[in-house]
Formats: structure tokens, C-alpha cells, sequence
């Protein structure tokens, strides 16, 4: 096998293992809320893998070296994700229900796609449209017949809005950072995501509570042991591990072949529920994942196919 296959497939092992943890994030996700609200969950999330990057970056683990103009550079992709995409994401759940937020949710690796055709000249070829729309559509068809309830019609519209923008948040940090990786380490760009969610987080939950006067409650949860474990996955697996998969990933595949691996999580998370939740498994489950499991394959075997080409 030469180098540029054995990268490629480095690539691919990254992405697929970024889905595989992030698909059993929601079950953890579950367990920590139980135990705390949506903005304390971000910020302990956050707390604990910004420390875990300081204790990599002390240890020698990862290239990082930081300058005020580099720092700058990695500052708008630190925004756009964790901070715009999880805050967004979380205001709009309040207005629309899961399988509405899913839908949408959906259709990041279709505005990663366009945004990488505008900004950074990617350009998909017709069958990798194809395939990603297919994955999409995969998506699509568990919430729709999943169901649940929706918000009140006054305020659907601006829960539609909050989402969208937590989408575009993501579809932009993939674009971003796929031209960043050309310049920056995967440890740079890592470690800024993980202390701009830190400070975000912390600074939206902190606030909260000196105003409900509940300041002296803001570590109460972690004196459960359910959510330690949970928020020890979320901030080491779910944060930061991923983090450093999806921009290595970016590194050496597309924006877009990347960005359909969101959907691929589903399935993931899907079977999860299956098996440590003992969820049901409908017909319409089954259906839907191997849409998606179609268009993710063939999005990125195309997608392999014209690198070799090129």
C-alpha cells in the first residue's frame, strides 16, 4: 500500500471512529441531563476536555505552537463549533421537537458541500451529490415517521431559525477548517475549539446561575457517579477526541465526504439506544440507516475514487 492510500484510510478510520463516538454520545447525553441542565452540561463538558488538552499540551502530546496572528486565524473555527453550533442547537430545541431539529440537523453535509464549492473551490462530483442527498434522505425518513411533538406555532419559526444557523455553524467550521489544517496542527486547531468552548460555556452558566442565586449548586452534579462517567465521556471522547479526529480527517478528505459522516452517527446512536437503552428497533429504523449507510459509502468510495484519479 502506498502513503497516500494508507493516509487516505487513516482519514476514513478517523471519520468513521469520530461517528461511533459521537453516535453514543446521546446516550450519555441522556444520562448526564438527568443530573443537570443543557448550559451546566456544555460547560462541566467543556471544563473537562479543555483541562485534559492542557494536560496533553504540558506532556509534549501534539504540535502547538501558538503566535497572536495564528491564534486569530483559529478563532473563527473555535467559534462556529463548539460555541454558535451547540448554543443555536440547544435554544432551538426549546421551540422544535427532536425530530424536527434531526431533519435539519440533516442537511449539513448538503450546506457543507455548497459552502466548500463557493469558498474553497471543492467541488463534488454529480454522484457524490447523489449520494450525500441519499444519506440526507436516510435521515429524514427515521425522523418523519419517528414523529413527536412540536412547539407552539407561534414560536416553530424561530426554533427552524436557531437550527439552521446551528447547521450552517457546523457546515462552515468543516469548510474552515479544511483549508486550516493546510497551515495549522490538528493539536492547534483542537486545543483553541476546546478553550473557546470552555470560556463560552462556562461564562453562559455561570452567569445563570449568579443571577437564580444557585451559584453554590453549579458543581452539585458531580456527586453522582452516573455523571461523572457521563461528563468524563462527553469532555474526553465526545469533545475532545472527536474534535482531533474530525480535523485530521479534514486534513486529507473532502469537506463534504467528511461532513456525511454527522449522518452516519445516527445509526450509531440508533443501535445504541437498542441495546443499552432497550429502545425499540422499528421497521422504518432499518430502512432509514441503510439509506444512510448507502450514501455515506458512496459518497466517500466516489469521493476516493476521483482522488486517485487526480
Amino acid at each position: 500500500m502506498d502513503k497516500g492510500s494508507s493516509s487516505l484510510g487513516k482519514a476514513y478510520g478517523a471519520a468513521l471512529a469520530y461517528a461511533v463516538i459521537i453516535g453514543f454520545s446521546f446516550v450519555f447525553v441522556k444520562f448526564a441531563l438527568r443530573s443537570a441542565g443543557p448550559v451546566d452540561l456544555l460547560a462541566h463538558r467543556f471544563t473537562v476536555s479543555f483541562a485534559a488538552a492542557n494536560v496533553l499540551l504540558m506532556a509534549g502530546r501534539g504540535r502547538a505552537r501558538f503566535t497572536w496572528a495564528g491564534v486569530l486565524r483559529l478563532l473563527p473555527i473555535a467559534v462556529f463549533y463548539p460555541s454558535l453550533f451547540f448554543m443555536f442547537q440547544s435554544f432551538g430545541l426549546f421551540y422544535i421537537s427532536s425530530s424536527e431539529a434531526g431533519i435539519i440537523q440533516a442537511a449539513i453535509p448538503i450546506l457543507t458541500m455548497v459552502l466548500a464549492a463557493v469558498f474553497i473551490r471543492e467541488h463534488s462530483t454529480g454522484w457524490q451529490k447523489l449520494f450525500i442527498l441519499l444519506s440526507v434522505g436516510g435521515v429524514a425518513f427515521i425522523v418523519f415517521m419517528s414523529g413527536g411533538e412540536t412547539g407552539s406555532d407561534g414560536w416553530r419559526m424561530a426554533g427552524y431559525c436557531l437550527m439552521l444557523i446551528s447547521a450552517f455553524s457546523s457546515a462552515a467550521y468543516n469548510v474552515m477548517a479544511r483549508r486550516l489544517t493546510q497551515t495549522h496542527s490538528v493539536a492547534e486547531m483542537t486545543y483553541m475549539m476546546m478553550g473557546v468552548g470552555f470560556i463560552v460555556f462556562n461564562a453562559i452558566a455561570v452567569s445563570q446561575h449568579v443571577s437564580a442565586g444557585t451559584l453554590m449548586t453549579y458543581f452539585q452534579p458531580f456527586v453522582e457517579p452516573r455523571f461523572v462517567v457521563s461528563i468524563l465521556y462527553l469532555g474526553l471522547m465526545s469533545s475532545l477526541l472527536t474534535s482531533y479526529l474530525t480535523n485530521y480527517a479534514l486534513s486529507r478528505i473532502q469537506a463534504s465526504q467528511m461532513s456525511v459522516f454527522v449522518n452516519l452517527s445516527v445509526v450509531v446512536t440508533i443501535g445504541a439506544g437498542v441495546i443499552i437503552l432497550g429502545e425499540v428497533l422499528a421497521w422504518y429504523h432499518v430502512a432509514g440507516a441503510a439509506l444512510i449507510l448507502g450514501g455515506v459509502v458512496g459518497a466517500n468510495a466516489r469521493g476516493r475514487r476521483k482522488a486517485k484519479l487526480l
